[in-house]
């Protein structure tokens, strides 16, 4: 219906002089004030030199006048708005279309979304928790509008912190690495002791900071088989270690990239760019001056000409345009990485000049719990696991069922992290997460699982009848379900997965009160059987919803 009352109002505004309508819709805060609504008029009436509301009437009477399929009526309301109510035929055929959630605003773009960023011999922690639930969100948003999608993870392979865990290692041979048949779990824990212990060396002297500096160089140049032996084991631990969180997650990624293959492509880009994007700097480094941009200088390569973590992200962009020809890479990170980003995209499309304006760079706060910020150096970090199982626990003072309340705890967790727009911390209250009672996922979840048992219930006793019966009155709950295909456009063009929470919540709220209206599955008129197809409709768009989300509906609560 937008597409149609959108190429109407295209012409009316054309035959009126404007060049290039600019029609958009929205939905009003309540349903008494509309289906759809536009503004539209104030958008345009300086340039054709009216006032709003005198054009806003003038679009409505033309478009009534054209006597448009499913319009019942058209409001215009001050200063300007035009708000559009649709029929009850328009809204059964619309939940029943089975195009529900679909949308098509990316139709042959192509997205590659990189988030998570996990690094070997280091603790999967909270935040990167809190960066996979938005990064696998938004893919899904993403490719629910009909955008072909590969995701991305970056793993910092090589650095300083894997030698500080090597170093750990070597440094303490009273404590003995687990033996290969030892369960994951052991050797992550051992991993992150390792860890601890040579951050806790470096730190300590500077004879400890060079034997650090050795082991890094000897990692970089493989020149040292006990030192590689030990890399090798760490990096395929972690790595197992990551993948079973991944599962967990219910996340998938296309690819995954490491600074130890970014690093020399960046350093050969670079080299190979001095003079004409990059130039000398201070003691021997290598330069991207910024400040030609309105931005600040960063370095490239250090004095020792190694590649820093800049040059490797410009590695890792020649790396991604190989493997996937994109229209838009959307990199999903903390906002502590904001500056970073904004001068290394346009390095990038300073070598790379195909890729200016295809890079985004979404970044995000920091997910804390009332104690505070993690610390992976001290080993006092809070891993993704240990919150998961802590949420877990309170879960199961209600339901037993192990698989289902770990399901329960990822969704409540995920729910908190996509409720609100990107960019701003988040204090997680393990209490108010694992609510039943709104703003939660598993209230969501309770919704989703309560309206499928509605239906296993029902199974053999009333039909399905998608005819709306005669005297019908729309009700609140199909309005909101035909909603759904634009709240999943909204998202998606916004990249922000909470207008699906935001109408999830509502969508929820608006079934409790259709359920109360009315029994459902008793009686075997018209009526009941419309009713009990409203409720299927209901239940597959919370699951695609939720879905959406990265949350998975139980089979029972």
């Amino acid at each position: 219906m937008k597409e149609v009352l959108k190429k109407e109002i295209d012409s009316i505004l054309q035959g009126l002089g404007v060049e290039n309508p600019k029609v958009n819709f929205d939905v009003p805060t309540h349903t008494k004030l509309g289906d759809y609504s536009t503004n539209v008029a104030m958008a345009h009436a300086k340039e054709l030199g009216k006032k709003p509301l005198d054009l806003a009437m003038e679009i409505k009477e033309a478009l009534v006048s054209k006597s448009i399929n499913h319009i019942s009526r058209i409001d215009v309301i001050a200063p300007g708005f035009i708000n559009f109510f649709f029929d009850e035929h328009y809204f059964n055929k619309s939940v029943f279309s089975g195009e529900i959630g679909k949308g098509n605003v990316f139709s042959g773009q192509k997205f590659f979304i990189e988030h998570t960023q996990p690094n070997p011999f280091k603790e999967f922690h909270i935040g990167h928790l809190m960066n996979n639930a938005i990064g696998e969100s938004v893919a899904r948003i993403t490719k629910a509008n009909g955008a072909e999608v590969k995701t991305a993870s970056y793993h910092g392979d090589v650095g300083l912190h894997v030698a500080k865990c090597i170093l750990g290692i070597v440094s303490f041979p009273g404590r003995p690495r687990p033996p290969e048949d030892a369960l994951l779990g052991e050797k992550v824990v051992f991993l992150g002791m390792a860890y601890a212990s040579g951050s806790d060396l470096y730190e300590s002297s500077d004879e400890w900071k060079q034997k650090t500096v050795e082991i890094n160089k000897k990692i970089y140049d493989k020149s040292d088989e006990e030192i590689d032996k030990l890399y090798e084991w760490g990096k395929n631990v972690s790595l197992k270690y990551f993948d079973s969180i991944y599962e967990k997650l219910d996340n998938h990624f296309d690819f995954h990239f490491y600074e130890s293959q970014s690093g020399e492509i960046g350093k050969k880009l670079v080299e190979e760019n001095t003079g004409k994007v990059f130039e000398a700097g201070d003691n021997g480094t290598v330069i991207f001056k910024g400040e030609n941009f309105g931005l600040h200088t960063r370095v490239f390569l250090n004095s020792d000409r190694l590649p820093t973590y800049e040059a490797k992200e410009l590695g890792l962009a020649q790396i991604k345009k190989e493997k996937f020809v994109y229209n838009t890479s959307i990199t999903i990170t903390a906002n502590e990485q904001d500056s970073f980003f904004k001068v290394v995209e346009v390095a990038i499309g300073e070598v790379f000049p195909e890729l200016e304006g295809k890079l985004k760079h979404l970044s995000h706060g920091m997910l804390k719990l009332p104690s505070g910020k993690m610390s992976s150096r001290t080993g006092d970090v809070i891993t993704a696991e240990s919150l998961i199982d802590q949420v877990k626990t309170k879960v199961k003072e209600k339901i037993q069922d192990d698989e289902i309340s770990e399901q329960i705890a990822i969704g409540a967790i995920k729910y908190t992290i996509l409720r609100q727009a990107i960019g701003g911390d988040i204090i997680f209250d393990i209490d108010k997460s694992i609510s039943f009672e709104g703003d939660s996922g598993p209230y969501l979840q309770y919704a989703t699982v309560r309206a499928n048992s509605l239906l296993k219930k029902a199974e053999g006793i009333i039909d399905l009848v998608t005819a709306s019966p005669s005297g019908w009155e729309t009700t609140n709950l199909e309005r909101y379900l035909e909603r759904f295909g634009s709240v999943v456009e909204k998202a998606g063009l916004e990249y922000a997965p909470h207008h699906i929470v935001t109408f999830l919540i509502e969508l929820a709220g608006e079934f409790n009160v259709f359920y109360a209206s009315g029994k459902i599955i008793e009686g075997g008129d018209e009526t009941a059987s419309y009713r009990l197809a409203l409720t299927k409709a209901f239940a597959e768009v919370m699951t695609k919803g939720l879905d959406l989300l990265g949350i998975k509906v139980p089979s029972q609560m």
